[in-house]
């Protein structure tokens, strides 16, 4: 299994767009230069007032299906 590090930060008037339905997919560059298109919905336990903001772990297997997305301390 694979973990790529992910520096998001998404204003909450962008992240309207996925409730909207405008929006299925996020592209995020990962610290070590790969881009990942992550599925919109996969972001949603981490939406606060503000947006989502931070730095996470993605772990995928083999295959590049998401098996985990942790927010980092």
């Amino acid at each position: 299994m694979a973990c790529v590090v992910l520096d998001i930060s998404l204003p909450l008037d962008r992240l309207q767009a996925l409730y909207r339905g405008h929006v299925s997919r996020v592209q995020v560059t990962s610290r070590d230069g790969r881009r990942v298109n992550l599925p919109a919905h996969h972001l949603r336990p981490f939406v606060t007032h503000s947006g989502v903001h931070g730095s996470f772990e993605l772990e995928f297997d083999d295959s590049g299906r998401l098996l985990a997305l942790r927010r980092l301390a």
